[in-house]
């Protein structure tokens, strides 16, 4: 039998059976009526074809498809199919060879193709006919093992399968919408219900979508671009979404423009708005926090009809240990954007964690609604408030203007307290920012502030008492304050000295004016006295706040060697009206550099070594900036001198010359150095000689081989023991060898070897050693 195993593009769908029972006698005994009637259930010949119709859907003209069949023979006989036939343009059955025999149990594969010829859907069916062998024994029964065959009755019972099959030719690209109705059901109005759907291309060529239309009140349709181009079997995706307005019933269709033979495809589409009451709470859970044991706290909430039609509360209730609800008077019904309020009470009959829940039974589009309520019993605790900071000083305050400093009162214990009262005593000061009775959770703060305003000079006091539930029942904050007496200048030095500044330079230092009263001062004037000293950034009159600041510069800028004096008057309204500031600076001339020695001499050094040499740098006069050092060659280099550098009068500093001479014989150059001294720049004379580095060579010698093959040595030599070495010879007739080719400073390593006549080398000699001596 032809095998027609699994194939590809299989369209599975729901088959019907249809199996047509009947007997004809095989043998010369019939059996009689009554042994017929007796024969048991599974003797028939229930023969099986699965799945029980077959679908190719679309198939492009001249294409194939192919499906499988299985034949089952599920009964106690022997199946023998003698026709098989199918029916139907297009249809062809691959299979099977006839006869086919299927014992109890077995089954076969039957393969069946469609290959349109012409456009639209074709239809036909598969017929399979043959018989089913049953024996039975005596009494209608099948025969056993130790039965005559006498007794043997042969029943044979005719098989008639007949399954439909399908399909559908395409022809040329051919556009269809998936699904073939658009259906959004109801949506509540204000809200959006999106369908999604296809377009596809079941043709054999590609299609161009040119345009698609959505008509119809509250729809619209997205996830479409044009042109768009679908090849054979290719699909798209796009949606229809409907928000509707208006209550009641909408229609509309979906209508695609393309190049197909079928130019306009369309699928009505439909939904049906619907108003609706929808039930909310504000908030939409209550969370109590920590609430002490005996103690009560109640919490407030609103419910809302948020929806577009009369939403009908039936029922409250409440769960939950400590919870009780309150505040509705039901049924309650709410129009639409209707509220109502209700109320929340805990009351924790022991510590820890508490939860319930508030359900409401409505006839709301969402049906009952159900508010989550938390808290946390507390166990009584020692409660404490306490002030931050404990007493508030306001410091000077200038007369009839008010002062205001803040304040933090913390609970600090492991229970709430409740603030009932705030009592100020003491002329002059105010509470605020409190909004009383206020309730503190533990670790909870609020803020307060205290404000004094002075009528009369001098100080005051007072003090601010909390009345609170608290252990410390009543905290008393104590207040004071000084009434600001008239202004005070006062400056940050009295005493400016400029210390030595080079003729024709300036040194600035600067000077503050503070407002140390308590009320404004006006500075009017500022007089300097004293030749090279002057003021600036003070603009006059300039008026300073209590506690006001200014800072200016004073300036020192000689134009003659020698000590200098002056002084800067200030004039204000202040108590202390003239405030004078002393002023004290040396002019000194420019400064003078000096190099030590004037002339370094380096004698003999052997080329490629280096000698050095110290110097030094002076400042003379006063103080002195090197900015730059430089040598005429590059024989000689200048080291430890870290530039700028800059040298007070008097002072030096030293640095090294190098001489690493390049080649041999005399050598000579200068150093020079520029500063902003008034011999901005001072030169070194330079001089030594290079000599001819030392010549090393290493001699070498060893032992002759005993062999008489024995032509010559190789000589090898390496920079590390044990090698790797490098033939430094070509093959030496001699016992020894001088390697003239070492540099001053180097280990070296040799090995021999021996040669014959053949070229043949021996393995390596033992190792020796070469130590070059520097230089």
């Amino acid at each position: 039998m032809k095998d027609f195993g699994a194939r590809t593009n299989l369209v599975v769908v729901l088959l019907t059976l249809t199996t047509m029972l009947g007997c004809s006698a095989l043998n010369a005994s019939q059996p009689t009526a009554q042994q017929q009637q007796k024969a048991p259930a599974t003797a028939s010949g229930e023969a099986t074809l699965n799945p029980r119709s077959i679908s190719f859907g679309n198939v492009p003209l001249g294409k194939t498809q192919t499906q499988t069949a299985t034949l089952s023979n599920p009964g106690i006989g022997t199946l023998t199919i003698t026709h098989a036939a199918i029916s139907g343009q297009g249809f062809a059955l691959n299979g099977p060879s006839l006869p086919l025999v299927l014992k109890a149990k077995q089954t076969a594969t039957i393969g069946v193709s469609f290959t349109p010829t012409a456009r639209g859907t074709s239809s036909g069916a598969i017929s399979l006919l043959g018989t089913t062998r049953i024996r039975f024994g005596r009494k209608g029964h099948r025969r056993r093992g130790n039965e005559s065959p006498t007794d043997v009755t042969l029943t044979t019972i005719s098989s008639s399968i007949k399954i439909p099959v399908s399909g559908t030719g395409l022809g040329s690209g051919q556009l269809a919408i998936s699904p073939a109705i658009l259906a959004l059901g109801k949506v509540r109005i204000g809200a959006s219900m999106t369908h999604s759907a296809t377009l596809i291309n079941s043709g054999s060529s590609r299609v161009t979508v040119k345009q698609a239309t959505v008509t119809g009140r509250g729809f619209r349709m997205s996830g479409l671009s044009f042109p768009l181009i679908l090849s054979p079997g290719q699909n798209k995706s796009f949606s229809i979404t409907f928000t509707p307005q208006l209550a009641g019933a909408a229609s509309g269709s979906v209508a695609v423009t393309s190049d197909a033979p079928d130019s306009v495809v369309s699928v009505a589409v439909s939904a049906v708005a619907v108003g609706s009451g929808t039930l909310v709470s504000n908030p939409s859970s209550l969370s109590f926090g920590s609430v002490q044991v005996g103690k009560t706290q109640t919490l407030s909430a609103g419910l809302t009809n948020s929806g577009t039609a009369s939403v009908t509360i039936s029922q409250a209730s409440v769960s939950g240990i400590g919870f009780r609800f309150s505040g509705l008077s039901l049924p309650l019904t709410l129009a639409p954007g209707q509220g109502a309020a209700f109320s929340v009470t805990f009351t924790p009959q022991s510590d820890g964690s508490a939860s319930g829940a508030v359900s409401f039974a409505t006839d709301a589009s969402t049906g009952g609604l159900i508010v989550p309520l938390v808290a946390t019993g507390a166990a009584a605790a020692e409660s404490s408030l306490s002030s931050t900071p404990s007493s508030v000083g306001f410091g000077n305050v200038q007369l009839g203007t008010p002062k205001t400093v803040s304040g933090t009162l913390t609970n600090s214990g492991s229970a709430s307290i409740t603030i009932a009262q705030a009592k100020v005593i003491g002329t002059g000061f105010a509470v605020g920012g409190l909004n009383l009775p206020a309730t503190l959770a533990s670790g909870q703060s609020r803020a307060f502030n205290v404000t004094f305003t002075p009528q009369s000079g001098g100080s005051a006091s007072g003090s601010l008492s909390i009345v609170s539930d608290a252990s410390n029942a009543t905290l008393t904050i104590p207040l004071s304050a000084n009434t600001a007496t008239i202004g005070a200048l006062s400056t940050s030095d009295s005493s400016l000295d400029f210390s030595s500044v080079p003729v024709g330079s300036t040194n600035t230092l600067s000077e503050t004016l503070s407002n140390t009263g308590g009320s404004s001062v006006t500075v009017t004037q500022a007089n300097v006295i004293g030749t090279g000293f002057k003021v600036t950034g003070l603009s006059l009159p300039m008026t300073l706040s209590p506690g006001q600041s200014f800072t200016f510069g004073t300036v020192f800028a000689p134009v003659t060697g020698g000590s200098a004096t002056g002084s800067i008057s200030v004039a204000s309204d202040a108590s202390n009206s003239t405030l004078t500031i002393s002023m004290v600076g040396t002019a000194t001339v420019a400064g003078q550099l000096a190099l030590s020695p004037a002339t370094l001499n380096f004698g003999n050094v052997t080329v490629g070594q280096s000698k050095s040499m110290t110097a030094s740098l002076a400042a003379t006069g006063s103080s002195i900036t090197i900015t730059g050092a430089s040598m005429s060659t590059s024989e000689f280099t200048v080291s430890g001198l870290s530039l700028p550098v800059t040298l007070a009068a008097g002072k030096n500093v030293s640095f090294t010359v190098n001489f690493k001479p390049q080649s041999s014989g005399a050598a000579a150059a200068s150093a020079s150095f520029t500063s902003n001294a008034s011999n901005s720049s001072v030169q070194q004379s330079l001089t030594g000689s290079g000599t001819p580095a030392a010549q090393h060579t290493v001699a070498l010698s060893w032992s002759p081989s005993s062999s008489s093959s024995v032509v010559g040595y190789n000589v090898y030599r390496g920079v590390t023991t044990g090698g790797p070495y490098s033939q430094v010879t070509s093959m030496n007739t001699d016992t020894t060898y001088t390697d003239s080719s070492v540099q001053a400073g180097q280990t070296y390593f040799y090995v021999t070897t021996a040669v014959d006549s053949v070229g043949k080398e021996s393995a390596f000699s033992n190792q020796t050693q070469a130590v070059i001596p520097t230089p």
